[in-house]
């Protein structure tokens, strides 16, 4: 339980826990789309189209936003002071975007956990499915007739269909099958080549064909990898459910312009309706969809065509409206106090702003008093670019990687440390993390808990406010195992750096008292003397 609320409080899991809440509307909106598409559309194969493209748009959409998600630095250059794992996915409390909905910060990072789980559910279950279907081309079946391979073939020419495909009877199965995109395989029920007229079982073949031939098996591998991915969420399985059944119709017209005869292919079909696969197919079928309605359809294509589509698209729009709507107010967005410029940002000169806030924890002391004797523009420039050239790790290459590292971090802390109107590099959190980079370990507690004092301490257990402990293998002039702790005592995200390791207790102290930290430590800075 504690690793797992380790890991749920890193950036990844916020990152996936928003997306994840963010894919209810953008599904809402394409659910939208698809229902006008649908309603202007009567070709099956448009249809099928329209819905195909959905589900693209629903996985493009998802993968689109989880990269959006994902915290800057991920991809940033790394400097000698990087800590082996990467500088994004560091254990805090507030490395998730500013969102306005404090609520849905705490909820979605919870959200990750149970959508890994549910993928790794529902991959296991088409694993066995498939593992299933395989062995139906194995066991239990037997060769068709040798007349009906030769038909097999006629009709596979008709559809100009050059691959070899097997035509086999199962005892297995209770409706004609296609299995296998490579080695298509029509597996067909013990008997009914021979309980049904010929005319009946080559529009029932021709159906099959139609699935080899549009590579529908392929797709609906594709489909069901897509249903595994968004399990959650109920527009995915309705646009699956617009595909099966789009599908199915387009091999129905397939099989009746090449037949010729719509009513006896309407009895084959409904010949097998007591005869459907069990469940949600893992492989194509002739029962797929509701015969009933395909049948209508065959027999009476003038008559009203997708009415359903509208009243069931509302309840799906219904259903995800609500949480759609939270999710797009509480989009997460960069902290206003990091992003919108200050009124005395406004009233300083961009030399200024360089000198007390960009560099303004780097620079030396001889360094700043030489910048503000500078007289003009041009001098202070030219300080500019020597103040970086001495810094580069690499000089003669186009690349400064000490600036391009310093503005990361500036950057990495004004959009996850920023506390209300205070940027992020002002706060102590920012200010250590420009400083001296990302940490080694962090240990986050961002809704405080209980901790045990050490026996020096006093022993017992208290509780705390939030709090956090950042460890540095080694910082040059300081020490080894040095150790940063900072409180956040108003609950507002302002984190300070503390004075002993007592203040993140919610119980009073008097700092300094037996069993404390002596006032002459570093501020909030502990050097460990435990052995790394």
């Amino acid at each position: 339980m504690r690793l797992l609320e380790t890991w749920v409080a890193t950036p990844l899991a916020g990152a996936v826990g928003w997306t994840l809440l963010h894919s209810l509307w953008e599904g809402a909106i394409i659910s939208a789309a698809l229902v006008a598409t649908l309603v202007a559309m009567r070709s099956p194969r448009a249809r099928y189209g329209a819905a195909c493209v959905a589900m693209l748009v629903m996985l493009g959409g998802f993968a689109l936003t989880l990269v959006r998600m994902m915290p800057e630095g991920t991809h940033g250059t790394r400097s000698v002071t990087t800590p082996p794992f990467p500088a994004w996915n560091v254990r805090t409390g507030m490395d998730a975007p500013g969102p306005s909905n404090p609520g849905l910060a705490v909820v979605a990072p919870w959200l990750t956990p149970f959508w890994i789980a549910g993928v790794w559910i529902f991959y296991l279950g088409h694993v066995a499915s498939w593992t299933s279907v395989c062995r139906l081309r194995r066991r239990g079946v037997c060769c068709a007739s040798e007349p009906w391979h030769k038909r097999l073939a006629d009709l596979s020419a008709q559809l100009r269909l050059s691959r070899p495909i097997r035509l086999l009877e199962s005892c297995l199965i209770d409706a004609p099958i296609v299995i296998g995109h490579f080695r298509p395989v029509i597996l067909m029920p013990i008997g009914l080549l021979a309980g049904l007229p010929a005319g009946q079982i080559e529009a029932i073949l021709l159906h099959e064909l139609a699935h080899i031939r549009r590579y529908d098996y392929l797709v609906n591998v594709l489909q069901r990898s897509v249903e595994g991915l968004l399990f959650y969420h109920p527009v995915v399985w309705w646009i699956s459910r617009v595909i099966r059944t789009e599908r199915e119709n387009c091999c129905d017209d397939v099989a009746v312009a090449m037949s010729g005869n719509a009513h006896e292919y309407a009895v084959a079909l409904a010949a097998l309706e007591q005869n459907r696969w069990p469940g949600r197919e893992p492989a194509v079928a002739a029962t797929g969809g509701s015969l009933v309605k395909r049948i209508h359809r065959l027999l009476y294509p003038i008559g009203p065509y997708g009415g359903w589509t509208p009243l069931f698209a509302a309840g799906i729009l219904m259903a995800t409206a609500a949480v759609a709507l939270v999710a797009w107010q509480a989009a997460p967005q960069q902290n206003p106090a990091a992003a919108q410029p200050r009124a005395d940002d406004a009233e300083t000169s961009p030399y200024d702003r360089w000198l007390n806030q960009d560099v303004v924890y780097i620079i030396t002391d001889k360094e700043r008093a030489a910048f503000q004797k500078l007289a003009t523009d041009e001098e202070r420039k030219a300080f500019i670019e020597e103040f970086w050239l001495r810094r580069d790790p690499t000089p003669g290459t186009p690349e400064n990687e000490f600036q391009e590292e310093h503005h990361r971090r500036i950057a990495y802390a004004n959009e996850r440390f920023a506390a209300i109107n205070l940027a992020g590099w002002k706060t102590d959190r920012g200010r250590i993390y420009i400083i001296w980079g990302p940490p080694d370990e962090i240990e986050s507690h961002p809704s405080g808990g209980n901790y045990e004092r050490p026996p020096g301490e006093g022993g017992g257990i208290t509780s705390t406010f939030p709090f956090e402990d950042w460890r540095y293998r080694y910082v040059e002039g300081v020490g080894d195992n040095v150790i940063v702790e900072f409180v956040d005592k108003t609950g507002a995200g302002d984190f300070k750096m503390t004075m002993d390791p007592r203040e993140k207790e919610t119980t009073a102290h008097t700092p300094g008292e037996a069993g404390g930290y002596p006032q002459s430590r570093p501020h909030g800075i502990f050097v460990s003397k435990e052995p790394g």
